[in-house]
This record gives C-alpha cells, sequence and structure tokens, in this order.
C-alpha cells in the first residue's frame, strides 16, 4: 500500500512524525484529505482536528490531533503541517478543556471558546 511521509510540527516541538495513507485537516477552502499521489498543494490550516490514518506492520490506526492555525503543504508524498499550536488528542486533558470551554462561554471569549471545542472534539475523537 502507498504511503506518505507526514510531519506534524508547532511552533515549539515536533508533534508527530511517521507513514500514513491518509491525512484529514481543515483548511480555510474546507475540509481536505490528502493521499499518497496527491497534486501538490500549500493550504492555510483552520482551528480544527487533523486526523492521521497511521499505516503500518501492526495495521491501521489512527492519530487525531487539535491544531491552531498554521499551514500545510504537500509534494513527492511529503506532507507537511506547520501549526501555530498543535497537540495530540492523548495530550489533552479532558475535563480542563471542557472546564475551559464554560469559562469561555461566561465570559463570552469568541476566541478562547473556539480553542476549548477544538481541543475538546480531538480528545473525543482519540
Amino acid at each position: 500500500m502507498a504511503e506518505l511521509h507526514v510531519e506534524l510540527v508547532a511552533a515549539d516541538r515536533q508533534v508527530w512524525s511517521g507513514e500514513a495513507s491518509l491525512v484529514v485537516a481543515r483548511t480555510t477552502s474546507g475540509d481536505i484529505g490528502v493521499m499518497p499521489g496527491h497534486q501538490p498543494l500549500l493550504g492555510v490550516l483552520e482551528p480544527g482536528s487533523v486526523t492521521i490514518r497511521t499505516a503500518g506492520e501492526s495495521g491501521e490506526g489512527s492519530v487525531v490531533a487539535a491544531v491552531h492555525g498554521g499551514f500545510l503543504s504537500f509534494a513527492d508524498d511529503k506532507l507537511s503541517l506547520l501549526a501555530e499550536i498543535a497537540e495530540l488528542a492523548d495530550e489533552i486533558d479532558v475535563e480542563r478543556a471542557e472546564r475551559a470551554l464554560e469559562r469561555a462561554k461566561s465570559e463570552a471569549d469568541a476566541a478562547a471558546e473556539r480553542r476549548a471545542e477544538v481541543r475538546v472534539r480531538a480528545a473525543a475523537g482519540r
């Protein structure tokens, strides 16, 4: 099965790197799925979940991350996701994210509310 190499990088660290059969991300043009052999592209990431379908000897699995802005670039079966902020779903404390969401709603802070919603959704998609 054909694979593509994926690098998910935040401003402060490399979040995930490996081989995948499919990556789904939200861009300013809408949701996009990238598979091996996709046409070269450059896009702007919107806040949302990124789902990476991993492929390997142990079978297919998936990695989910919450991403808050950035860019994606694909060429020659190499996908780079360069995010301002990114965290793997497994790293998210769901209770803390839910508290942050409630606090943002009560303070009418739309930006904080959106960040918290992305984190809660990503954690639910583990």
